[in-house]
């Protein structure tokens, strides 16, 4: 028997059974019953924005999957780009396929000369990487007009290669621009982690060749970090995707979403807390303060987990790969306490406050030498492969153009009033 629930209208007693398919009940059917009256749901937190085939969470069992595959395999066995093909086009690639995937997106790193010699040099000395980013990304739609031609195919692909490439060399640039060091080309000869390293710190060098336990930890964070349902970003990229803006435009957006502090600045707040906290000692302190009401528990809990973020999990055992090359961070022995203090507390466990991919992730790019105010831009380099991927499923789903019904609040009609008689 399939399952169902009943609504009944209590002001007519009439009634409609309506499916629960997937998990979900339809609005429209909803709508049958009561045209006109919509459900009331602030930030979305029970409302399904699409159906959507990419990437599965059950945040009560701590359980992350793309495509199907858990992240804790991919995490281990995989590779980003392999992980970005799967996100894209629903299969991991075979070795013919991933071959002329890798060979498409290393040659298509460049950017346009006058993007950077022109562009890049209009910013002002100060420009945040993120906010440069964000720019950069929507001029990319200027250079390849044909990207408006969304529903061609090999156009359309062509455009997902040029994003994906492209993004850690934009990445770079902004960085290399904010601290003054001049812009470093790509090298083809590279895989996709040390490419973007080069980029980032090769001074004078003929070749920059990074530490292969830093770059395979870029590459695990990278995977992560690819997709995540339909948070902020993800969502934005949905509904600027869905006016059928090109990718560019669409992806500018998104990355614009993750700029936001809420989104995109999680782990640099886990920071700046662990180094308010000090020292070890100070940890039992801290950690009372914040029972009581006094600041947050930053990098614990999740919107959508109730459980172990999984990815913390993954990104712990990274930090300890990368302490072995860097040295240790001296924030990591504070955050280690303050997980066991946690997590040996009721308050917490009783409010599913666990670590969350924040938590850690921080304390490893600040130890590989990146800045805090690229942590965003990091952030955006990988999940440009999930939006993509949930751009790609939209259009092809014939998402109709987003527009949320309203509850109307304000004053009921009344009469124009004069400038000089009004109040």
């Amino acid at each position: 028997m399939a399952e169902s629930v009943t609504i009944t209208d209590n002001r007519t007693g009439q009634s409609i059974e309506v499916p629960i398919v997937e998990g979900g009940v339809s609005a429209s059917e909803w709508s049958k019953l009561l045209p006109g009256i919509w459900f009331y749901d602030p930030g979305f937190s029970t409302t399904a924005e699409c159906e959507s085939a990419i990437t599965y969470i059950d945040g009560d069992a701590g359980i992350l999957r793309y495509r199907g595959y858990p992240i804790e395999q991919l995490a281990e066995h995989s590779t980003y780009l392999e992980v970005a093909y799967l996100l894209l086009y629903g299969e991991l690639p075979t070795a013919a396929q991933l071959g002329p995937w890798v060979d498409e997106i290393t040659r298509h790193t460049y950017i346009h000369e006058n993007m950077r010699k022109r562009f890049l040099d209009g910013f002002h000395y100060d420009a945040h990487p993120m906010g440069m980013l964000v720019s950069e990304v929507a001029a990319l739609s200027t250079f390849y007009p044909e990207a408006k031609e969304i529903f061609d195919a090999d156009l359309r692909h062509k455009q997902i290669v040029r994003l994906i490439a492209k993004m850690p060399t934009l990445a770079a640039a902004a960085h290399r621009f904010s601290v003054g060091m001049p812009f470093v080309y790509p090298d083809n000869s590279l895989t996709f982690p040390e490419n973007f390293l080069s980029m980032m710190w090769k001074v004078a060098e003929p070749s920059f060749e990074a530490h292969p336990v830093l770059a395979r930890a870029i590459d695990v964070l990278f995977i992560l970090h690819a997709d995540h349902e339909q948070n902020c970003s993800t969502t934005t990229m949905r509904v600027v995707g869905s006016a059928h803006a090109d990718p560019y435009s669409a992806c500018a957006a998104a990355a614009a979403a993750l700029y936001g502090p809420r989104h995109g600045g999680a782990n640099e707040a886990v920071l700046n807390m662990l180094t308010s906290i000090g020292t070890i000692d100070a940890v039992p302190d801290f950690v009372k303060s914040v029972k009581e009401g006094h600041g947050r528990l930053q990098g614990f809990g999740h919107r959508v987990y109730k459980n172990y973020d999984p990815r913390a999990k993954i990104v712990r055992d990274v930090a300890y790969q990368v302490f072995e090359v860097t040295g240790k961070n001296p924030l990591l022995d504070i955050a280690l306490k303050l997980e066991e203090v946690a997590l040996a507390d009721e308050y917490f466990v009783s409010r599913k406050l666990y670590p969350n991919v924040d938590f850690y992730s921080g304390l490893i790019y600040q130890a590989m030498g990146f800045p805090v105010a690229i942590f965003p831009v990091l952030f955006a380099i990988p999940r440009t492969a999930g939006w993509l991927a949930h751009w790609v499923e939209m259009l092809d789903n014939k998402t109709k153009i987003a527009r949320p019904r309203q509850l109307y609040s304000g004053s009921a009609e009344r009469p124009y009033v004069a400038i000089g008689e009004r109040g």
